[in-house]
């Protein structure tokens, strides 16, 4: 151990650690969760080194989408540490604490310290403790590496140097229009263009697919099976849609608000050059808030993003649940969807198989709903000059991108793309419908028809027969005006 001291006098520290006095507090105070509540950090389990540089070469094609897949919260303040370290720069920093404080950001950014940041999600609500974690592991560290002693402050310190122009209650909004901003580009809108496609296929593949409709679960009109997944591909459309809709306001940064909002010891500029140099380092158009009182005092533009991920949700659920009711059976469901067969089913019934994906989908979209309630408790608890639910909000943000994109992806891969239209099972039970009858409404009026229906249900008989039994059309006009492949449009 080593001795650091803070405002409220001496701690112990682990000596191995780069943290100081103040993360070695909370590590101590903050003890709820355990270690699947840390703050967000990278998304992988510790591997050396080799397996490292093997996993990223063989998932990811460029060293910039590794960076990306990693930046969480922690990742995301490193970028923002090593953004205002530059400008700082420009306003008086000594160039050579700023060299160094922009090499161990890129150190963090890369995920070589990750094991010096404990601190789990339930600490103070602005954030405050993870804001100081990584201004002491910057400063330890580049002490470290510019010869000094671990916790002497010099001659790097957390505060006046790494935090210069800085405070939690700017630099954690900060970080989690970042974060959300990095893993919606990378995770989110990646999964969900794939789901795009695969659906897309599907219409064009199952257009010419005559099958019963259904309203309130009962029997309904015919339609094409294209035509049913057509509107599973529009809900989707509209959920990328939604999301760039809440973009513009998600790459307005808090940061140079301070404390409150007013700037109080930042220089003239500096809240427009750091936006700018963190828009140069993401590759993501990010600007300066026009009003840092909001940008601080509320999180209603994380609330929105949640909210739009809801919606997203909403869709994911109802498409999985259609597709898994489709594809009930094989024998004794609808049966009229083949869905892929990806593993066995039962432990106790053998050949069985489960629409496991579906399940996988309705799961996640349920934890979301849950996600998005929280953060609208959070989001709504915004008091005076600062909202003090900021570490619950970014995490469920985080993880319901995280979710739906990977979801999304995997429903598309291995589901969507195998599905198969059962032909002859369609036919069977859209000949058997009674709403084959609405075509008859023009020629005989809603009530003649809604007799045969009720005809052919309690006699067990077909449209036709009913028709013709209760004479009111003849076989021929039976025929001539019930075709299902007609029933598709308006004419």
């Amino acid at each position: 151990m080593r001795t650091e001291v803070d405002s409220l006098g001496e701690v112990q520290v682990p000596s191995d650690m780069y943290y100081g006095a103040v993360t070695a507090r909370a590590h101590a105070n903050f003890n709820i969760g355990g270690s699947m509540e840390r703050m967000p950090v990278c998304n992988y389990p510790q591997l050396s080194d080799c397996w490292l540089n093997l996993f990223y070469s063989v998932v990811f094609s460029s060293a910039s989408s590794v960076l990306s897949v990693l930046v969480e919260v922690i990742k995301a303040l490193a970028i923002l540490k090593k953004c205002a370290a530059i400008v700082n720069k420009d306003y008086g920093l000594d160039p050579k604490i700023s060299d160094i404080i922009v090499k161990v950001a890129e150190e963090i950014i890369d995920g070589k310290l990750d094991k010096h940041f404990p601190l789990v999600v339930w600490q103070t609500g602005s954030g405050t403790q993870t804001n100081m974690n990584l201004n002491e592991v910057i400063a330890n560290r580049s002490i470290e590496l510019l010869g000094g002693e671990l916790g002497s402050k010099t001659p790097v310190h957390p505060n006046d140097h790494v935090n210069k122009g800085q405070s939690s209650n700017d630099t954690y909004p900060t970080a989690m229009h970042i974060a959300a901003a990095m893993l919606i580009k990378e995770c989110l809108m990646p999964g969900l263009q794939r789901l795009q496609e695969s659906l897309k296929s599907k219409v064009d593949e199952f257009q010419d697919i005559v099958k019963v409709g259904r309203t309130h679960t009962q029997d309904a009109v015919p339609l094409t099976l294209g035509q049913e997944f057509s509107g599973y591909h529009s809900q989707v459309v509209h959920a990328i849609d939604r999301i760039n809709g809440a973009l513009p306001r998600l790459y307005q940064l808090a940061i140079g608000g301070t404390a409150v909002g007013t700037g109080l010891n930042t220089h003239v500029g500096f809240a427009e050059k750091a936006a700018a140099e963190i828009a140069s380092l993401t590759v993501l158009p990010f600007v300066t808030a026009p009003n840092k009182f909001e940008a601080l005092a509320t999180k209603d533009t994380m609330v929105e993003v949640s909210s739009v991920l809801n919606v997203i949700a909403a869709s994911l659920m109802k498409i999985a649940n259609d597709i898994r009711f489709l594809g009930s059976g094989p024998r004794c469901g609808l049966g009229e969807l083949s869905l892929p067969e990806n593993e066995p089913g039962s432990s106790i019934m053998p050949g069985k198989v489960n629409p496991t994906q579906c399940e996988a989908v309705t799961m996640v979209a349920a934890q979301v709903m849950g996600n998005n309630v929280a953060v609208t408790i959070g989001g709504s608890n915004g008091h005076f000059e600062l909202n003090v639910f900021m570490p619950l909000i970014l995490r469920n943000v985080l993880q319901s991108i995280r979710l739906l994109g990977d979801a999304s992806n995997s429903f598309a891969r291995n589901c969507v793309d195998g599905i198969i239209a059962n032909r002859s099972n369609i036919n069977k039970l859209l000949n058997d419908s009674l709403m084959l009858v609405t075509a008859l409404n023009p020629h005989i009026g809603y009530d003649r028809a809604g007799k045969i229906a009720r005809n052919a249900h309690k006699k067990g008989l077909t449209l036709k027969e009913s028709a013709v039994e209760l004479g009111f059309v003849t076989e021929e006009q039976f025929d001539e005006w019930v075709r299902p492949e007609l029933m598709l449009g308006p004419k």
